[in-house]
């Protein structure tokens, strides 16, 4: 399953920014280098971009720059955890996790007073995947014990969950971003989330509700 590409003169054609935005941002992070991906082209070599996503990030780089440094853009849209910490009610309240879904959490891998960014996004991962209505209660933590086991390998490149089902079994993959893959014959593709958009949306909801 391969992205769609945007060329860097489309890009820059079709945002109305500059070169010298797009790099700057590069160097602070903002946009992440592994979206800069050279090809040969007959001019020689051309950069390219994955087109939904840097279209997105760009959009949301113009709403924010008026009221955000270049700094807090780059903490928001970084792979590093927040430091947050939540009780059980908070985190109901936010609406980043629903009480059934928490107490499912709970009933597995046990409860604490407060929870920190990291276990934060576990339950936010979970209650998304399980509101799709095509995971079960059981497959969703077998998605969060391997989501754990993923994690404890500390890649540094953003994680892609991919979960498959075949005749009614399902098989969990995390991998390090980019990466495509064929699906054989037969198997569904149940579930297909770029981790490091999930982070950014929960550190977004987590700014929300700190600002109000």
């Amino acid at each position: 399953m391969e992205e769609k590409l945007i060329s860097k003169k489309e890009l820059l054609e079709m945002t109305d920014i500059s070169y010298g935005q797009l790099y700057r941002w590069k160097r602070k992070n903002i946009i992440p280098e592994e979206w800069f991906i050279k090809k040969s082209s007959y001019t020689g070599q051309e950069t390219f971009f994955p087109r939904d996503k840097i279209l997105e990030r760009i959009n949301k780089i113009k709403a924010l720059k008026d009221d955000q440094s270049l700094d807090e853009l780059a903490e928001q849209f970084s792979l590093k955890p927040a430091e947050i910490l939540l009780n059980r009610d908070e985190l109901l309240k936010s609406n980043i996790v629903s009480d059934p879904v928490l107490s499912l959490y709970e009933r597995n891998f046990g409860s604490n007073e407060s929870y920190d960014f990291e276990v934060i996004m576990e339950l936010h991962l979970l209650d998304s995947i399980i509101k799709t209505g095509d995971i079960s209660f059981d497959e969703g933590i077998k998605i969060i014990n391997t989501y754990k086991a993923a994690k404890g390998k500390k890649e540094e490149k953003p994680l892609r969950l991919i979960y498959l089902r075949k005749y009614g079994i399902g098989v969990t993959l995390f991998g390090a971003m980019p990466f495509n893959f064929i699906v054989e014959d037969e198997a569904k593709v149940v579930i297909d989330i770029e981790m490091a958009g999930k982070i950014e949306s929960l550190k977004t909801k987590l700014l929300n509700r700190e600002a109000e």
